[in-house]
């Protein structure tokens, strides 16, 4: 397929490459130059502008930081919906707010466009190895159109029902993770303070109830596993500053559902903590460093 590719960061660049490597002719435009040249370099052709990107394309997909930038790649006179073809299947593959997704979606239709929201869950290394997994929004008929296309970037692919319902999937997801990795690292911290082995304890959480992916999978005591950020001096990895941001979107959610949501509440002011003492380019997962000692970071 012919198809635009519009933001290229650490995920939007190797899902961008994984699209080449499977034979479709993509168009990339990126608004800092050196990542365009880097997707260049990767097998796609550059654009120099959203207008240039969309042109001819038969799909569109976007990978951009937050609903303002997707208002403003998909709005105006220079936007994709302005010069997107009638029948291209736009798939924004952002984390942002469900209504922003639902607002889009409707101008896109409204011109004769389909639309899904696809945002993923799997990181920078799911992302460069394919195997994302994307929760899908919108009608059946684009869902069906849209699956073939995100199969070359990840290994699943879920319809979670209307438009903006994948949205609310990922933010609902991404609140469970925020809250597992704090309650992680203050067990796993408690745990050595009081004279355990982290290594110890944490083969003993990982085989009892208290497993969590972010205990088995990502823990955030530094030595514990390799090849993880907390290895690695946190770097690399989900950001904490993007935790911070779909927190922030949770909790504005469940106000207009009027839902308290209690720890995920918390965990976006012990996030926002964590951002404020300068660590939100660091993993998420070194939300830790708001409990350890520094003789143990």
């Amino acid at each position: 397929m012919r198809i635009g590719f519009i933001g290229l960061g650490n995920m939007g660049h190797p899902m961008c490459r994984n699209l080449v490597q499977m034979g479709h002719a993509v168009k990339a435009y990126d608004v800092v130059p050196a990542f365009r040249d880097r997707a260049a370099s990767h097998g796609a052709e550059a654009a120099s502008s959203v207008t240039e990107c969309v042109a001819g394309a038969e799909a569109v997909i976007t990978m951009l930081p937050s609903s303002p930038h997707v208002r403003s790649v998909y709005g105006g006179d220079a936007g994709v919906i302005a010069h997107a073809r009638p029948g291209t299947l736009l798939i924004d593959c952002s984390t942002i707010d469900p209504l922003t997704a639902r607002e889009v979606a409707f101008d896109a239709l409204a011109k004769g466009l389909a639309m899904v929201d696809a945002p993923v869950s799997g990181g920078t290394a799911g992302a460069q190895a394919a195997t994302l997994t994307f929760m899908v929004g919108g009608g059946p008929r684009e869902y069906e159109r849209a699956k073939p296309i995100l199969a070359c970037m990840g290994k699943n692919v879920v319809h979670c029902g209307a438009s903006g319902n994948g949205q609310v999937a990922k933010l609902c997801n991404n609140m469970m993770l925020a809250v597992e990795m704090i309650a992680t690292s203050e067990a796993m911290t408690l745990a050595t303070l009081l004279g355990m082995d982290a290594k110890v304890f944490a083969g003993i959480v990982n085989t009892s109830s208290g497993r969590c992916w972010s205990s088995e999978t990502y823990n955030p005591y530094p030595g514990v596993l390799e090849n993880v950020p907390a290895s690695n001096g946190y770097a690399g990895g989900f950001g904490s500053d993007l935790m911070l941001k779909d927190l922030t979107l949770v909790t504005e959610a469940a106000k207009s559902a009027r839902l308290p949501v209690l720890l995920g509440a918390i965990a976006q002011q012990v996030y926002q903590k964590h951002s404020a003492d300068g660590h939100g380019g660091k993993d998420f997962s070194s939300v830790i460093l708001q409990y350890l000692k520094p003789q143990a970071r």
